[in-house]
């Protein structure tokens, strides 16, 4: 498994990402979390939608949360035809407290603890920290990565707009 040092930083100091970075263009590698009930969850469970990947490092941060915040928003306008998944190291009863306090109700949050398979499968496992870096996947109704944003500074937030306009762009 290729590894990328120095891929995202954190407060600036150079961190390792395991795995290939997904591309635009790529099939989304299908993978299995777990979801707040800790029922395995695949990302297979979702075809046929437009799927909004957000990878974060923990949602009990403050950056997570505004950004999981914003996107629980967002997806309630965005229709029944986009999932939006939250995808975290965090325990899924920590993901479930988190759901509840924050009333996010449009989201889908899915803890990847167990074996880190979506990290690895879309290369943004942290090697120092077993955290996923911040990235937003956007894939398409047939499986089609068609979007990719890994954000190079995990503290930052993504670029909202951007995915946006890449999530309205399919369903239009």
């Amino acid at each position: 498994m290729d590894e990328r040092k120095g891929a995202v930083t954190l407060h600036g100091n150079p961190l390792t990402l395991v795995g290939n970075l997904v591309g635009v263009g790529d099939k989304a590698p299908n993978f299995t979390a777990l979801n707040n009930d800790l029922a395995p969850v695949s990302l297979s469970s979702f075809d046929g939608k437009v799927r909004i990947l957000c990878s974060v490092p923990s949602l009990d941060t403050p950056v997570c949360d505004m950004e999981m915040r914003r996107f629980n928003r967002e997806a309630a306008a965005l229709g029944d035809g986009v999932a939006v998944l939250a995808i975290s190291m965090d325990l899924p009863f920590a993901q479930k407290r988190w759901c509840g306090a924050a009333g996010a109700n449009n989201v889908i949050a899915l803890s990847d603890h167990r074996d880190g398979a979506f990290g690895r499968a879309y290369g943004v496992l942290i090697e120092e920290l077993r955290l996923l870096a911040r990235a937003v996947f956007v894939v398409d109704r047939e499986g089609v990565v068609r979007y990719v944003q890994l954000v190079k500074e995990v503290s930052n937030e993504p670029n909202y707009e951007a995915v946006l306009g890449a999530v309205k762009s399919l369903v239009t």
